[in-house]
């Protein structure tokens, strides 16, 4: 990979061949019917190519400070593979004992690929268990989604972690893999018992226009105490020490281009409650296991908000934006509403993408 794609270009490349691969889709959504042979076809051909190449891709990407926290990764692997011992104050235990026994026997990017493996096979897991043959379009949506190039090469532990929850979701039958999977993914980083516990109490009370109410409570509440809700949930220590340093380290204009109340990302966010709102309250959409996804998120977004004047707030918001593809797909994967519904979705994935292509030109030009 270093030898044909260098490290300052390996973004761009990526961002262009998912934009290639949007405009195809776009194409047969147009020309086909979304059962037709052909289609399916494409579909499916289309579909393993891209997991297959994505993998390999984030994987064998060059080590490089381009690619964010990837260079302290190497970092510390290089220091298990020489014999360093796990601190006791390390934060994640579970993904430092993964490291440190991976790096015994087997060179780093053979452990980046592993990771990138944990990151986006749980996406195909959960697209295939839930939508079957029509899999490709919200695996699509999640690898064109605006947090997914990120996590995959900078918050990798997150990112992963973040995949362990969706792939215990694919699991919601079997409680025990899902349990299994849930704590999994809390040993690989903390954050993760938000979307968990979110997840949990949806068991016990899953009525979407109750949470859909409280997430739109959270952003006058935010407007009005936003200092007030990042000092209360640092004082809980949510997570670890470290995270409860993201909500209250001083600005650091390098996290964002600006800080503050952040409208744009909030726009972001919406996306998927509007989502939500049009398949469950307009069209009358009744699904249990839908309802769940979508409660999960406005629990986990809604916290974000609460929270959003936090310089590293956007680590909370991948707390719920991981979701957002499977959120705004699901419905339509599931139950005919449009008489042409294979052009619908063609034009949700591109109205998605749009706006990761969008930021992907206006932050990191």
């Amino acid at each position: 990979m270093e030898t044909f794609i260098s490290a300052k270009n390996y973004y761009d490349v990526f961002m262009n061949a998912c934009l290639y691969l949007v405009i195809f889709t776009i194409f047969h959504s147009i020309v086909l019917r979304l059962d037709d042979p052909k289609n399916k076809q494409f579909i499916q051909f289309t579909g393993y190519t891209l997991l297959i190449v994505t993998i390999l891709y984030i994987g064998l990407r060059p080590i490089s400070h381009l690619f964010g926290d990837t260079i302290n990764y190497y970092r510390s692997y290089i220091a298990y593979e020489y014999g360093a011992n796990i601190s006791e104050k390390v934060g994640d235990y579970g993904w430092h004992v993964f490291m440190k026994t991976a790096a015994q026997f087997m060179p780093i990017q053979a452990f980046f690929t592993i990771c990138a493996f944990i990151y986006v096979f749980p996406l195909y897991r959960i697209s295939k268990e839930f939508f079957k043959e029509y899999w490709y379009y919200s695996f699509l949506l999640f690898v064109v989604s605006f947090s997914f190039w990120t996590y995959g090469v900078n918050g990798v532990r997150n990112g992963a972690a973040a995949s362990l929850f969706l792939w215990g979701v694919s699991y919601h039958r079997k409680k025990i893999i899902m349990a299994i999977c849930f704590l999994l993914a809390i040993q690989f980083h903390k954050t993760l018992l938000l979307p968990i516990i979110a997840f949990s109490a949806t068991f016990l009370y899953n009525n979407p226009k109750t949470y859909f109410k409280g997430w739109f409570a959270c952003i006058p509440l935010s407007l009005v105490m936003g200092g007030v809700w990042i000092t209360i949930f640092a004082s809980l220590g949510f997570g670890d020490e470290r995270l409860a340093g993201y909500l209250t380290a001083e600005a650091d204009a390098g996290t964002f281009k600006s800080t503050g109340f952040r409208w744009d990302f909030l726009f972001y966010s919406a996306f998927a409650v509007f989502a939500g709102w049009y398949f469950i309250i307009k069209r009358k959409f009744k699904d249990q296991v839908y309802f769940q996804l979508f409660n999960t998120y406005l629990i986990c977004n809604g916290f974000w908000i609460l929270v959003i004047r936090a310089n590293y707030s956007n680590r909370f918001a991948y707390l719920s934006w991981f979701m957002m593809a499977i959120i705004i797909i699901y419905p339509m994967l599931k139950q005919q509403f449009f008489k042409n519904q294979h052009l619908m979705i063609g034009k949700i994935v591109l109205a998605y993408f749009a706006f990761t292509y969008l930021m992907y030109k206006v932050y990191y030009p």
